[in-house]
């Protein structure tokens, strides 16, 4: 169920589509689509609740042919929303929704389409539809977001760049929400590397916020895609970035975090980020700037310390770096690090051969008496590397938020290591 539309008046604004889009007429299930559309129109009817109501009824279809008493006997659906859904898509009007996404050549990617990204479609609060320009393609499954101050200093942009052109160089796309400071650098670094970048807006697509990076909005079409869950014409208010911060970090494998005040919105990324399991870093900075005092208090809490993208990477690969011992074991050239074919290293003596089995790895040490019982319960379960999902099933925790969240908190106190694939296993000492 993908829409699509063209529309041929592209006068009204400087964001309008320039590209031939297909027409309405040739999609698929296109009642089923607008349906799901006049779902999202509905006041208060946010992700969570369209799912519980497409849970129930079977279809968006069957949810707006619903009276009020079908509505009611929905679980967490009392008589006073029931009333207001039920008033809410009877007068609904898709005509004007309509016209603005086929002013601007929007495309409506539904929950269960493929092209709608798979590793957002895996948080608990997916969007049931997403307001898109551009094109997701394959290799934005392997991205990473970054966001900050809206006021950056020189220092943040300056390594908001490198980090950001490190990460393009590994393949990575580039997320954030397109507004002034870091984000902004962030997705213009993405492009000047040759790079793919996404951003993920709070309000409607018909008019781009900041004004000032409409441009920017423009070239990020042609390199990747801007999108959002919020109906065309509405204005970001306050309250709506909170969730559109969810958005950034449902679609990476772990957020990075530059130049974070004390206060700064810029902070709740890291808690979804961790409430979706994935990895937070952080960019140190003076301890005396209150532009860095929020990324600062982030490290002291656990979260991973960012100087280069190396850093990043070791993380999010699952690389375990070599121990080597200093008696035994020659320098290695810095340049040959991550060589897969330089020879290793004479490190056994002559009186062993190369086949002999190698001494079994430290044990992790981990003071017990230190972790929460939730936290026990994990350590306990996870005699070898598990699937989250595994974890949550064998500790029997009340749900698999909270079993991300102790994840989270024993990864970033380094007791656990995260690989890919949702996969957690013990630190080795």
């Amino acid at each position: 169920m993908l829409l699509a539309y063209q529309y041929t008046d592209t006068t009204n604004t400087a964001f309008a589509a320039t590209a031939t889009q297909p027409s309405l007429m040739s999609v698929p299930d296109r009642t089923a689509s607008l349906d799901l559309l006049a779902l999202s129109l509905v006041p208060g009817l946010g992700p969570k609740l369209t799912a519980l109501l497409l849970q129930h009824f079977g279809s968006a279809g069957q949810v707006r042919r619903a009276s009020r008493e079908q509505l009611q006997a929905v679980p967490k659906i009392g008589p006073k929303l029931a009333h207001s859904f039920y008033e809410a898509l009877q007068r609904i009007d898709l005509r004007a929704e309509l016209e603005q996404i086929a002013m601007h050549g929007i495309r409506l990617i539904p929950l269960d389409h493929e092209e709608y990204p798979a590793a957002l479609r895996q948080i608990t609060d997916a969007p049931p539809l997403l307001y898109c320009r551009g094109q997701f393609l394959a290799q934005d499954e392997q991205a990473i977001a970054f966001v900050g101050s809206r006021e950056c200093t020189a220092y943040g942009r300056r390594m908001t760049e490198r980090l950001v052109r490190g990460m393009v160089e590994a393949g990575y796309t580039i997320v954030s929400g397109l507004a002034r400071g870091i984000d902004g650098v962030a997705h213009q670094a993405a492009l000047a590397a040759g790079g793919r970048t996404i951003a993920v807006l709070a309000g409607g697509l018909s008019r781009i916020y900041p004004p000032e990076h409409t441009d920017l909005a423009e070239r990020i079409v042609r390199q990747g895609v801007i999108m959002t869950e919020t109906p065309m014409t509405v204005a970001p208010q306050p309250g709506m970035f909170p969730a559109r911060n969810r958005l950034i970090t449902g679609l990476a494998k772990g957020v990075v975090l530059i130049e974070a005040g004390a206060k700064s919105g810029a902070l709740i990324s890291a808690d979804h980020a961790a409430e979706q399991g994935r990895e937070v870093f952080a960019l140190p900075g003076n301890v005396d700037s209150e532009a860095s005092a929020g990324t600062n208090r982030l490290l002291r809490q656990g979260a991973r310390l960012v100087r280069d993208a190396d850093d990043i990477l070791e993380d999010l690969q699952g690389l375990r770096p070599q121990r080597v011992t200093p008696a035994t074991t020659k320098p290695q050239p810095s340049s040959m690090a991550s060589s897969p074919s330089r020879p290793l290293p004479p490190t056994l003596p002559l009186t062993e051969t190369p086949s002999a089995s190698p001494p079994p790895p430290t044990p992790p040490v981990v003071a017990i008496s230190t972790l929460s019982a939730a936290q026990r319960r994990i350590w306990e379960v996870l005699t070898e590397p598990k699937h989250a999902d595994v974890i949550t099933r064998e500790t029997g925790l009340s749900s698999a938020e909270e079993v991300l969240r102790e994840l989270m908190q024993l990864e970033m106190k380094k007791h656990l290591r995260r690989l890919p694939g949702n996969v957690y296993e013990r630190r080795s000492g």
